[in-house]
């Protein structure tokens, strides 16, 4: 029978030379540390070929010198700064390994009994923390899957420019045309844009040629716009209490942020065609496609944050890489109430959490679940995070065995054995 109970974080052999990193923008500090306590003092490393190349023939002769079989290379979670070293040491015969922040924060007290942070401190701490082997796998995607995470990033800052180019939209046209939004609720659709770009002021509106408007509007917007909502945007406009002066810079920049808001939108498309074309080349990526409610951009974001599902041997190891694993706080008798950690990849939660909205809506394959969750007195939003646990759980067994998603399994399964 297979074991799904998580793997244990084991120390390392008395043959390994630990190397830790204290990673910068610019220089990272480094430290060398032998099984026996021998240590090399923190040095500097630069994110250049010949600075890379050097910290390389450095570890090779402090291991040859001190008979050591492995190196294992420890660094602190600290975003796009650590890429370059790891992609250069990706292929070299080293085991590299991360070190959660809040763990060097922890222990660093106890080195001197002192709070004090320093760069040639933290790379022994870290070293510390590797010793004691609580350290975490460093997974480089490759080729397809390291296309997904990046265009999943690029797409997640796409969307956030353009909700910051909406809002401020929305700002301007509350100083210039506060009445706009009660005809038009949607200030960044095809017809608003339009309406922007040829009658941008109220005034303009106001004395615009109804039929003409009319016509215009309902081809723009596809027949949802008609005459009736026309003459009450021209009455509107034309009692409008928007400022008079100094319109024409707001005009300005409401155009030039009409203009930014379509580049976002085509540069979004763009992205989401390259990130189907990518899921083309993943094995298993129509299998969690197979999962209603599941689309394109979820699944490439999941296939891009974890890297490959196919690595994990446990459901546990995937929830903790999304910091969906509970803990509690608890002393005597106080018990403490059950919380997600928090501690792994933020856009991964995110992408699980808006999965689970659409899987609970009606028609949806959680909706069932997530309404006994509701009746049984849980509150929402820790009910949908429930669901995610429960959807990153589903997806890891239809990787696992390579099978599609079947809505009402259980139901069907049960008949047939009653029949």
């Amino acid at each position: 029978m297979r074991s799904f109970k998580a793997k244990k974080i084991k120390k390392f052999n008395e043959k390994s030379l630990i190397v830790a990193f204290d990673v910068g923008k610019k220089v990272h500090y480094g430290y060398f540390r032998a099984p026996d306590g021998t240590e090399v003092d923190s040095f500097r490393v630069y994110n250049t070929r010949k600075s890379f190349n050097d910290f390389w023939y450095k570890a090779r002769q402090f291991a040859k010198v001190h008979g050591l079989e492995q190196i294992v290379v420890g660094f602190e979670s600290s975003g796009p700064y650590a890429e370059p070293l790891c992609h250069f040491l990706k292929d070299k015969p080293v085991q590299l390994v991360q070190i959660n922040p809040m763990h060097t924060k922890r222990v660093k007290e106890l080195t001197g009994n002192s709070p004090n942070k320093t760069d040639r401190k933290d790379p022994r701490v870290i070293a510390d923390i590797i010793a004691l082997g609580h350290t975490l796998t460093v997974v480089i995607p490759r080729q397809a899957v390291a296309e997904l995470r990046r265009l999943s990033h690029a797409r997640q800052r796409a969307v956030k420019k353009r909700t910051a180019a909406v809002n401020q939209l929305g700002d301007l046209l509350f100083i210039l045309f506060p009445e706009f939004n009660t005809i038009i609720k949607d200030v960044a659709c095809q017809s608003a844009f339009y309406l922007f770009r040829h009658y941008p002021r109220p005034e303009d509106i106001a004395v615009a040629d109804a039929q003409l408007l009319t016509q215009a509007l309902h081809k723009v917007s596809r027949g949802r716009i008609g005459a009736e909502r026309i003459q009450r945007l021209i009455d509107a406009a034309d009692a409008s209490v928007g400022i008079k002066q100094g319109t024409g810079a707001i005009v300005f920049e409401l155009q030039q942020l009409v203009r930014e808001i379509q580049f976002q939108d085509e540069f979004i498309g763009h992205l989401e065609q390259q990130m189907q074309q990518q899921l083309q080349k993943i094995p298993y990526s129509g299998v969690i496609l197979s999962i209603k409610g599941i689309g394109v951009v979820t699944v490439a974001g999941l296939i891009g944050e974890v890297g490959d599902f196919r690595q994990f041997n446990t459901i546990a190891e995937l929830i903790k890489l999304a910091g969906l694993d509970l803990y509690e706080i608890s002393s005597g008798q106080h018990r403490g109430r059950r919380r997600i950690s928090k501690r792994g990849r933020p856009l991964l939660r995110k992408l699980l959490f808006f999965a689970a909205l659409n899987t609970v809506k009606a028609d949806g394959i959680m909706h069932g679940q997530y309404q006994q969750m509701l009746q049984r007195g849980m509150v929402k939003i820790k009910a949908l995070t429930a669901i995610s646990r429960k959807l990153l759980g589903v997806i890891f067994a239809l990787v696992r065995d390579n099978a599609v998603y079947v809505e009402n399994y259980c139901q069907i399964h049960e008949f047939k054995r009653a029949a």
